[in-house]
């Protein structure tokens, strides 16, 4: 019987451990895609956030979101490759609590190939096995 107890305890302490080191207050993981804008391609970011007066940065630059707590914001490519390195994958959003002054960073994926060396094609073959 004591053994049993024992194992009880344990998964106890795990499931509390759990729930520190997840908080429900955590946001979801922003995401990205490809948008049409007046600038031709934009990357479309957006993202949750639990206090809508919360700053957005994307990779250390405060941006104008639109939206509360749910928001997005539309960058040129242009505007994300010079503020990203070269090949990058992904971008790193970060929300700064406006009261508490605490940063929470996530990475986004970016569009496979979005700033990678665009190579133009003279001809391509397809072919048929």
């Amino acid at each position: 019987m004591a053994y049993r107890t024992g194992k009880q305890a344990l998964a106890l302490g795990a499931a509390v451990i759990a729930c520190i080191a997840s908080p429900a207050t955590a946001a979801a993981e922003p995401s990205t895609r490809l948008v049409s804008c007046r600038s031709g391609s934009c990357l479309l970011i957006s993202g949750q956030r639990d206090d809508a007066a919360s700053m957005v940065r994307i990779n250390g630059h405060a941006v104008v979101v639109e939206g509360k707590r749910h928001w997005r914001v539309r960058l040129p490519i242009e505007t994300v490759r010079a503020w990203s390195a070269p090949l990058a994958r992904t971008i790193r959003v970060t929300l700064l609590d406006p009261e508490t002054h605490a940063e929470t960073t996530a990475k986004a994926d970016l569009p496979i190939g979005l700033l990678g060396h665009v190579t133009e094609l003279a001809s391509l073959v397809v072919s048929i096995r």
